[in-house]
């Protein structure tokens, strides 16, 4: 995937909508066009609006650590997205070192911008066009993906989704692979 581990750099800022195309293309040209897809946290965006698009882009789809809701912005939140904006405009180099996360500052300008651009991206109506047997999985301490936000959420909006929580965090399938494998192949096998 552009822009991830030791593929291709961006040339431009890519959203959503992008990585979904580039999805949709990855899978035919491979051959794997209707396959199964396992998607985790930033995959699952792609994955649900490129099936949001296309159901037969896959047939069924596991979701582990999934993002795509964005949360109502707090006042306090908009109050320190005023503040970044006016010290940014003052003081840029200063803004940058103390603002964001450590994930948002690690990030080269280019994919700052994909960055925003994919965050802000809000997939609750996708989520609701999905026809593909789905099953979502996430840990219960996953604090980047909360089960009780981003799991009861796409549970409520994929029709006939099925979701299970199971021990760890946003990375439940490294920290215990034999007891996500069991879940996802019981699914496949159903």
């Amino acid at each position: 995937m552009p822009a991830f581990g030791a593929s291709d750099k961006l040339e431009k800022a890519w959203g959503v909508e992008e990585y979904a195309e580039w999805l949709k293309s990855f899978l035919i040209q491979t051959g794997a066009y209707g396959a199964d897809i396992i998607a985790h946290s930033f995959g699952a965006r792609v994955a649900i609006l490129a099936l949001s698009k296309d159901s037969s882009l896959g047939d069924k789809l596991i979701i582990t650590g999934g993002a795509g809701i964005v949360k109502p912005r707090s006042p306090e939140y908009m109050r320190r997205v005023k503040r970044y904006r006016r010290i940014k405009k003052l003081f840029p180099k200063f803004a940058e070192r103390h603002f964001g996360s450590e994930e948002y500052k690690s990030l080269s300008p280019l994919m700052k911008e994909s960055y925003k651009k994919i965050v802000n991206r809000d997939l609750r109506a996708e989520a609701a066009k999905i026809s593909n047997p789905t099953l979502l999985i996430y840990g219960q301490d996953d604090s980047v993906t909360p089960v009780g936000e981003e799991g009861a959420t796409f549970l409520s909006l994929i029709k006939g989704s099925k979701l299970v929580t199971m021990q760890g965090d946003h990375f439940c399938f490294m920290s215990y692979p034999e007891r996500f494998n069991s879940l996802v192949l019981e699914f496949l096998k159903g």
